[in-house]
């Protein structure tokens, strides 16, 4: 015979209603006791039908997607597909409400995760900012029982359930091997603009970038990370700077947001002296007519929806204690020249 939601308060030595928040992922139950029934879970084998218990509950998950807010093109587009979703959330059992917060302000972000304890909802997909007060006020989350899964810029392993997002070293990597190769056999130095170094995938990005291409193009000098905090005129006035001082530039790699400023500042030196390699991310309008026009060479890019619906699914299942199917939620790098745009 299967083991029931009995066997269960049995053998945690629990009532049946905590065994009930335990399983529904409901507030109202200490950290100690809720591990006490996991383990009872895990010790008797119990399995639930959560397809049948949430028919039978009619039941919706409550989840909060909380997005920077700023000029970033990709937030925008990203901000898009958690309204998309948001809109057939009802058809799928969920609730999404989105919150936006100021870019890289971690006392804004940890002051908007803390909002949510009162009524901690049963998931949260967050854009991270790496800073302890953001670790701890997640930490405090999770102890309610709340899914947290970072989406685009991560944490510590340890800090959240999931990571909806690129592997940000390994872009780094791609883009460092890029550059290596276009600039091969050149000597001269290369550029790198971050949006802000609080971010875990803006420095993971440069970490990789950094090893690939001191391995394939050792002649080339990396200089100073420069921060632009994704804002289009900061970006601007830092390549002009740039450019200025450093007449013969090699390369740009714009590890963040703010490519309008970027491309401004590489068209005004056009054809004048001509312009540096120039690898960026995200494809949007504003980045494909660079590519088009050669002020840019490449674009690597990620599916704001795939993880966008990712982060539904991962939340949605490990609510339900039900596994993570690792290949559906890996999102790609996508590598674009002007050669292959779609």
């Amino acid at each position: 015979m299967r083991p029931t939601v009995h066997d269960i308060a049995e053998a945690a030595g629990v009532s049946l209603a905590t065994v009930d928040r335990v399983l529904n992922r409901r507030p109202g139950v200490r950290t100690q006791t809720r591990a006490k029934v996991e383990d009872a879970i895990a010790r008797i084998g119990f399995i639930r039908d959560m397809a049948a218990a949430n028919l039978a509950k009619s039941r919706i998950y409550p989840l909060v997607f909380i997005v920077p807010q700023g000029e970033n093109s990709f937030m925008a587009g990203l901000r898009s597909e958690v309204e998309a979703a948001a809109g057939r959330s009802m058809q799928e059992r969920i609730a999404i409400r989105l919150i936006d917060v100021p870019a890289f302000d971690a006392a804004a972000l940890v002051k908007c995760l803390e909002s949510l304890l009162e009524i901690p909802p049963a998931g949260v997909a967050v854009v991270a900012v790496d800073a302890p007060e953001v670790h701890a006020a997640i930490e405090r989350l999770r102890e309610t029982g709340t899914i947290v899964v970072t989406l685009v810029s991560d944490l510590p392993a340890a800090l959240r359930d999931h990571f909806a997002g690129v592997d940000n070293v390994a872009a780094g990597r791609t883009a460092g091997r890029l550059m290596g190769r276009f600039l091969a056999g050149r000597q001269g130095k290369v550029a790198v603009i971050a949006g802000s170094m609080l971010v875990g995938d803006h420095r993971d990005r440069l970490e990789g970038f950094r090893e690939r291409l001191h391995d394939i193009a050792p002649s080339l000098q990396i200089l100073p990370v420069m921060e632009s905090h994704d804002d289009p005129n900061a970006a601007h006035a830092l390549v002009a700077d740039t450019l200025s001082d450093h007449p013969n530039l090699a390369g740009i790699y714009n590890l963040g947001a703010g490519n309008r400023g970027l491309v401004k500042a590489l068209e005004a030196r056009r054809h004048a002296a001509g312009v540096p390699v120039t690898i960026v991310h995200e494809l949007t309008p504003f980045t494909r007519e660079a590519l088009q026009t050669g002020l840019i060479d490449a674009v690597l890019n990620q599916d704001a929806g795939h993880e966008v619906r990712s982060a539904i699914r991962v939340l949605k299942a490990r609510i339900d204690g039900q596994p993570v199917v690792a290949a559906q939620e890996r999102i790609r790098i996508d590598i674009f020249l002007k050669d292959n745009l779609p």
